[in-house]
């Protein structure tokens, strides 16, 4: 291995690192002083140290794991993963633009101001780069398992940001108050309408993503990286609600990732003789 490909590997590490560490800051903070503000010292530099950084965590997340994924994406393809940002960026600030207007296609909500500056009167500037954040990792993943079946894994992957959106959105929206429903729902206050929407959405970003797969280089990329990655990001909503006794969220979340995992590994194992070119188990029976 080459110094230069040394230093990047090590800045990729680093990267991970960094998002962890983040990541553990921020829980322990939310469950010692959010949850219980009399730990919180009586002076006024402290308190006003605590507002600042409660304003901020959700945004230097953002940018924390922004950072992470960027090193490993100029490390391993150049500038080729750009278009693919800027296509997923647009279009979900579109979706997320209709949704905050009109209730279409996750129902009727706001954003507070929480999370900095907006692009137009109504959406974080923030948001879209996030949706990127973890649309990358979900369809990585979901190639790496269904390789060319392309409507597979556009589907699939489209479900991991719905896994992610199980516990982002009671930490969110019900622990926290980045954004508010119009009407409340059953799920922490979160109508089932907000999952559909959050499905429809994926499937619109897997598919720029699978258009941009090959000029930007997204198979030669370590897929292993992209799932700690993808675990470090689930990681802050996680250990939010865990810190704060939400169980349901958190089981609901493990549980349906469990699912998901058991059932796109049958369907994987049932596709790899078609695959392979090979017929499948029921066709050679029945020779």
């Amino acid at each position: 291995m080459t110094s230069r490909s040394t230093r990047w590997a090590q800045a990729e590490r680093w990267g991970l690192y960094a998002l962890g560490a983040f990541t553990a800051v921020s829980i322990f903070g939310f469950g010692y002083y959010a949850l219980h503000p009399e730990n919180l010292p009586p002076s006024g530099f402290a308190l006003r140290i605590y507002a600042i950084s409660f304003n901020a965590f959700a945004q230097l997340h953002i940018l924390v794991a922004f950072g992470a994924l960027a090193t490993f994406l100029v490390a391993r393809t150049g500038a080729r993963w750009i278009p693919a940002l800027v296509g997923v960026y647009v279009l979900s600030f579109l979706s997320e633009h209709i949704g905050t207007g009109y209730g279409i296609p996750f129902g009727g909500y706001e954003y507070t101001g929480l999370l900095g500056a907006r692009i137009g009167p109504r959406v974080p500037a923030l948001i879209p780069l996030s949706w990127f954040l973890m649309a990358l990792p979900s369809w990585v993943m979901a190639r790496a398992v269904f390789r060319d079946r392309i409507p597979a894994s556009i589907a699939v992957g489209a479900l991991g940001l719905v896994l992610w959106d199980l516990a982002l959105d009671p930490a969110m929206s019900f622990l926290t108050a980045y954004w508010r429903w119009e009407d409340a729902g059953p799920y922490y206050g979160m109508p089932w309408l907000n999952l559909v929407g959050w499905y429809v959405t994926g499937l619109v970003l897997m598919a720029v993503l699978a258009a941009r797969h090959h000029a930007a280089r997204f198979d030669e990329l370590p897929v292993g990286w992209l799932l700690v990655y993808y675990g470090l990001m689930l990681l802050l909503p996680l250990g939010m609600l865990a810190v704060a006794g939400a169980w349901l969220g958190v089981f609901a979340t493990l549980g349906a990732i469990g699912l998901t995992a058991a059932a796109v590994s049958g369907w994987s194992r049932a596709a790899a003789p078609e695959m392979a070119g090979e017929p499948a188990p029921e066709a050679v029976g029945a020779s």
